[in-house]
Parts: C-alpha cells; structure tokens; sequence
C-alpha cells in the first residue's frame, strides 16, 4: 500500500477481517453510545424539569404524580395503634420506593454506557495486538522489514484502538456526568417527599389514634 493511499477507509479495506470485524463492533458500539446518551440526557432533563416545577408550585410537576399517589394511597391506609411517627415512615417508604422507580426509569440505558466505557479499549486492544500480529506474519512471508512495508498494517492495527478510544472516552464521560445528575435528582426529590411526607403524616396519625381509641 503506497503512502498516499493510506486512509482509514482504505486501512479498513486492506485490514484482516478480525480487525475488520473489531472496527463494526467498535463504531457500532459509538454510535449506540451516543444514542443512549442522548436518551438519557432527555431523561433527566425531564425530571429535573419536574421537580423544579414541584419545587415552585407543589403538585404542578406531572412527571411526579405517581409518588405523591403512592404518598395519598398510603396516607389514607389506617393502622390500628399506628403512632405518628411510624405513620410517617409508612408513608415516605411508599413514596420513595415509586421514586426509585422513577430514577430507574430515568437511568434508561445507563448501565450500557458503563459496559461500553469498559470494555470498548480492551477490544480494541483486541483488535490491535491480532493486527500487528498478523502484519509481522506478513513482513516474515515477504522478508522485508522497510518502514514502508510495516508501516501501513501497523496503522491499520492501531486504528482499532484509537476507534476503542473513541468509543470508550464519551461513553465514561456520559455514565459519570448522567449518574451524577441523577444523584443530584435524587436528593432533591427526597426533599420534596419529606416535604410531602410532613404533609400527610399529621393527619395520618390523626386517623390511626382516632380508630385506636374505638
């Protein structure tokens, strides 16, 4: 292959087909990363946006109705000797268990960023050690070891990596910053469920002393 033909879509071309076959995996695994940070990032925008909402005006974000439900559900649920204090409890345990499903659904697919952030450089590794393995193969076959004969399968040995690298660096990126919006959403919405667990406590204790006493 003569200098001026090295490109990368030549050096695929002219790599081996396991190189080959790393590079699809490893391009296919970019673009999907790239879905799916884009997906999450949707995601918790929405939330955030939710929640900011809540915190303006309790009630008025949409996207939360299902906790203060499972909140009101278990608000209205009278336990004979129940105290105040485990009342309270009850509640926020029902609110915060339909929150976690809320931020699990908001995660999307968080957990294939970090299989991607993971394991995209060994396989490109992969790719690179069976290609360099398989250009000196060749130099030992054509009994010329010129930089211009080792050179390009050199080149197209490398290229799995840097595409590995490609791969990896935003899917890490977008696991650490989409799980760390996530943390910061979290924690915000388990202030607004003790603010509504406040609430609802009060007159759920109210209730189970009032059925006690009959």
């Amino acid at each position: 292959m003569q200098h001026d033909a090295v490109t990368p879509l030549s050096m695929f071309f002219q790599a081996g087909p396991v190189v080959q076959a790393v590079i699809l995996i490893l391009a296919a695994a970019s673009v999907w990363c790239w879905v799916v940070i884009i997906e999450c990032l949707v995601s918790v925008r929405r939330l955030g946006r939710a929640i900011g909402a809540d915190e303006g005006r309790p009630g008025s974000g949409a996207l939360l109705v299902p906790v203060w439900r499972a909140g009101d559900d278990a608000a209205r649920v009278v336990v004979i000797g129940e105290d105040i204090g485990a009342a309270r409890s009850r509640i926020e345990s029902a609110m915060r268990r339909r929150a976690a499903e809320l931020i699990e659904a908001a995660e999307g697919g968080l957990p294939t960023l970090a299989v991607i952030a993971s394991s995209a450089p060994f396989v490109g590794l992969f790719g690179t050690v069976w290609g360099i393995m398989s250009s000196f193969i060749g130099i030992a076959a054509a009994k010329d070891t010129s930089l211009a004969v080792v050179a390009p399968g050199i080149a197209e040995a490398l290229a799995a990596t840097a595409i590995g690298l490609a791969a990896a660096i935003p899917a890490a990126v977008g696991y650490n910053r989409i799980g760390a919006a996530l943390t910061r959403a979290g924690r915000r919405l388990g202030r607004r469920i003790e603010a509504r667990v406040h609430e609802l406590h009060a007159p759920a204790g109210a209730r189970a002393a009032a059925a006690a006493a009959d």
